[in-house]
């Protein structure tokens, strides 16, 4: 064999191969070595966090990395390799998905920042409870309209089924021709088609008060064959009525195979904690039979909605209240004092709309030197007013708070003249995980995630797109971060719209809306769509 023009043997050229062979090797492992490490780019990167990841199990340390509004990675990360935009130290402070509320209010198109609710760590809000939804025969292009003016949280649709009955023009009365039935269902229809997440109620209010169970139970039908859920507003929340309220809704979850789910748990004017524990055990036996019921609270002992919950039926639509008044006014003077009285008397209520806003129906009264009767009767009216009511009985309040199926919820709006659309989440924190040590941060981390996701179906992609709530790889980053101790909920009944207190950062999608304490303006929440395409 010829190298070059040399002779070598064959025992040579095997020799020069080996040396070559290894002179490759080394030089590519030289290279190797030499290259530089290769990195990954975030959006974020969250290190040294103190992970609750909203799924009740006890924390863990790790670090948190974003790309495009999405968890990437979550726990123990080789963070030398991480490149990221934006690096946020977490040492000494909780990492937590960011609150979800089911019971809220408002409208995005007013106030699309909704700061009262960011402020206080909520990232996720859901409107149109209480019967009453925005969006009316075509929740598409309300949706879309939203969308296109953007928010800062994201919002969740639920129609009302009292706006059902005003739209289909239903006569206020019960046991409905089916034609308007069918008129409501096909309404419905087209809203969860649209991406509503359910149906909701308000049986205490006019329109909802006429409805009987059959018609209930037919709308929740469609709602449970889109996967959805039916949350209400009980017909009653009073101590005497409060448990046949309830078996009404499991009637209509057991009727139409729906998830049902009760809007702001509470007994009013009940004194004796017994009757809490016969509605838990209520509901503990409804799931026994296989009936998913859930549902949320504010941890306040007041309630706020209009006056007319002071007033007779007959005085309320469809009646005439002015002929009531002419004609049964000493029957209406004694109603309404015996009402207000019952519920702790013209001191437990406190004005939150009108001239006397901030003021008791006990102040008013003594201002104007006549009786608090005769001053809702003539000055006000049903529809006069909204107030705060404090009639909630606290221990019962705080035995539903931990009931393991009870969330926390809001049932707040930022313009409420009640402080509990400011401060619930900071309360629950602050009150009964730090001072009372009533619930642990954990258990209070997942009644505000957790279960409220999966309770919406937020958790599952193919109900909500992105799923949320748990920090979780591919889940949205949506993410609140916070010293438990710094956490404050200056909100009061007499000053109501101060901003809770605490929380350091909050993202939505990857995007803070809160960075280091300040508030950003930005709008980057989403209308979640159910079940979308």
């Amino acid at each position: 064999m010829e190298y070059g023009n040399s002779l070598i043997s064959p025992a040579q050229s095997m020799t020069m191969k080996i040396k070559n062979v290894f002179l490759i090797s080394v030089f590519l492992l030289l290279s190797a070595c030499s290259r530089p490490a290769v990195f990954q780019s975030y959006d974020l990167l969250i290190t040294n966090a103190t992970i609750l990841d909203g799924t009740g199990g006890p924390a863990y340390t790790g670090s948190i990395v974003v790309r495009n509004g999405i968890i990437a990675q979550a726990g123990v990360i080789d963070t030398s390799r991480v490149r990221a935009s934006q690096r946020i130290n977490a040492a000494g402070r909780i990492v937590s998905p960011g609150f979800i509320d089911p019971h809220s209010h408002g409208n995005p198109l007013e106030t699309p920042h909704f700061d009262n609710f960011l402020a206080m760590g909520v990232t996720t809000i859901s409107l149109g409870m209480d019967g009453s939804s925005p969006g009316n025969n075509d929740v598409s292009a309300w949706m879309n309209e939203t969308e296109r003016a953007g928010t800062g949280p994201n919002i969740l649709h639920f129609a009302g089924h009292n706006t059902l009955r005003q739209l289909v023009e239903a006569p206020r009365e019960s046991g409905l021709d089916s034609v308007y039935i069918e008129q409501m269902t096909t309404l419905l229809n087209k809203a969860l088609e649209a991406g509503s997440f359910g149906l909701t109620t308000g049986l205490e209010y006019d329109h909802g008060t006429f409805s009987d169970l059959d018609e209930l139970a037919e709308l929740a039908k469609t709602v449970a064959e889109s996967g959805g859920l039916v949350m209400s507003h009980l017909r009653s929340e009073d101590d005497d009525s409060i448990e046949s309220a309830i078996r009404e809704l499991i009637e209509q979850g057991r009727m139409s195979g729906a998830d049902v789910h009760i809007s702001h748990l509470k007994i009013v004017y009940g004194n004796d904690t017994r009757r809490a524990e016969r509605v838990l055990n209520l509901l503990d036996e409804a799931r026994n039979e296989g009936i998913r019921v859930t549902a949320d609270l504010y941890p306040y002992t007041a309630s706020y909605t209009g006056l007319s919950i002071l007033f007779p039926e007959w005085a309320l639509p469809p009646n005439d209240y002015q002929e009531a008044a002419r004609n049964r006014g000493g029957e209406l003077f004694s109603y309404v004092r015996n009402r207000v009285n019952a519920r702790n008397g013209p001191e437990a209520t406190l004005f939150g709309t009108g001239l006397w806003a901030g003021m008791t129906l006990a102040e008013v009264e003594e201002y104007l030197e006549r009786p608090f009767e005769n001053i809702l009767i003539q000055d006000f009216g049903p529809a006069g007013a909204s107030a705060a009511y404090f009639v909630i009985n606290e221990q019962a309040m705080r035995l539903f708070l931990t009931d393991p199926y009870v969330m926390i919820s809001s049932d707040g709006s930022p313009s409420m003249h009640h402080p509990r659309g400011y401060g619930s989440f900071a309360r629950v924190i602050r009150k009964y995980v730090v001072e009372e040590a009533l619930l642990s941060l954990e258990e209070a981390i997942y009644k505000m995630t957790g279960l409220p996701a999966v309770t919406l179906g937020l958790t599952d992609p193919n109900k909500a797109g992105i799923p949320r709530g748990l920090i979780r790889e591919g889940f949205a980053a949506d993410l609140v971060i916070f010293d438990p101790d710094n956490v404050n909920d200056p909100a009061t009944y007499e000053d109501p719209h101060q901003l809770a207190e605490g929380f350091d950062w909050v993202f939505v999608n990857g995007t803070a809306v809160i960075a280091d304490g300040e508030k950003t303006n930005r709008l980057p929440g989403q209308l979640i769509r159910k079940n979308p395409d």
